[in-house]
């Protein structure tokens, strides 16, 4: 678990001149939400909040929000961002109160470890249809990602939500029956070109060995 602390000031003044000003500053909207507590309105430096996402946790990340002239902390994650859709820069932040005794549910990226068989001798395509897989435990045990092995996968092969095994205290939420990634055989429409080809080629030899009869 994270414990970077970032100090911000709460933002008293709204609207698109004062979102201005700040970017002038070097710093962005956010807000803070949660635990049955009235949001508030902060603002934050977003290269502060770029080293958290970046972090082996990401957005996962349990970190301190500490108020700016204060010892007050409260411990967030980040639930949400927006970014700019020309330079990706971040835009606004949602950052999400946790009490560390309280379980959330939060999304974790699913990493596929090692080679299928399919895929090394099979000649299998790999589909990885589902990157991310909703848990829930304790703030303080949430995981940087979900590892699956697929060095067994052979051709016709999938594995389901349902068969991952997670650590203790942590609890599989969604859909148990989705497909995390599946392994198939090579479209038959590949080889389509191939025999299309061939077939194109049989006619000319057909009249070439015409011509050469009647010479």
């Amino acid at each position: 678990m994270s414990q970077d602390v970032l100090v911000v000031p709460k933002r008293d003044t709204f609207g698109k001149a004062a979102i201005r000003d700040l970017k002038k500053s070097g710093m962005i909207p956010a807000v803070v939400y949660g635990l049955n507590e009235p949001p508030v309105a902060i603002a934050i430096n977003p290269k502060a909040v770029a080293r958290v996402i970046a972090s082996e946790a990401g957005m996962n990340s349990v970190v301190f929000l500490q108020r700016e002239g204060t010892d007050i902390k409260r411990h967030v994650i980040i639930k949400d961002l927006q970014r700019d859709p020309i330079t990706s820069r971040l835009r606004h932040i949602d950052f999400m109160r946790v009490d560390m005794t309280i379980k959330v549910r939060v999304k974790v990226p699913v990493r596929l470890i090692g080679t299928a068989i399919g895929v090394k001798s099979q000649g299998g395509v790999l589909d990885f249809s589902h990157r991310e897989i909703e848990i829930e435990c304790l703030p303080s045990i949430i995981p940087a990602h979900i590892d699956v092995d697929i060095t067994n996968l052979s051709v016709g092969d999938s594995i389901r939500f349902e068969q991952i095994t997670l650590m203790p205290n942590i609890v599989f939420t969604g859909d148990a029956h989705q497909v995390v990634c599946s392994l198939h055989g090579k479209a038959a429409e590949e080889e389509l070109p191939v025999a299309a080809v061939a077939a194109a080629a049989e006619p000319e030899v057909v009249k070439k060995g015409k011509k050469d009869e009647k010479k």
